[in-house]
């Protein structure tokens, strides 16, 4: 019986561990995957903004679509342009960020 206890509190202590040490990584590598698709996205946006010589309109889902962005993917990063000619990806995860 004292042995069980002992593993069960070891197991329990491991995960407190392992999810303690996930959670203060830096986002450059918790979050690899999603700083490469946004990169590739702007890779994306920027030889649109070259060959039409403006930016995709922010609900132009048909454009944004061929640029590689997923409408149904809650994970997404969100698009948005001004009339500078500037725009924005952001993901939101959660209620704060981070804001990639």
């Amino acid at each position: 019986m004292k042995k069980a206890l002992i593993i069960f509190i070891s197991v329990i202590v491991v995960i407190i561990l392992s999810f303690t040490i996930y959670w203060n990584l830096p986002i450059e590598i918790t979050r690899k995957s999603d700083i490469k698709f946004g990169n590739e996205l702007i890779r994306k946006i920027e030889n649109y903004k070259k060959t039409n010589q403006k930016l995709p309109e922010n609900n132009d889902w048909q454009t944004l679509e061929k640029l590689g962005f997923k409408k149904d993917e809650a994970a997404n990063p969100i698009y948005t342009s001004d009339e500078h000619g500037n725009f924005e990806l952001v993901y939101f995860e959660g209620f704060d960020g981070p804001y990639l």
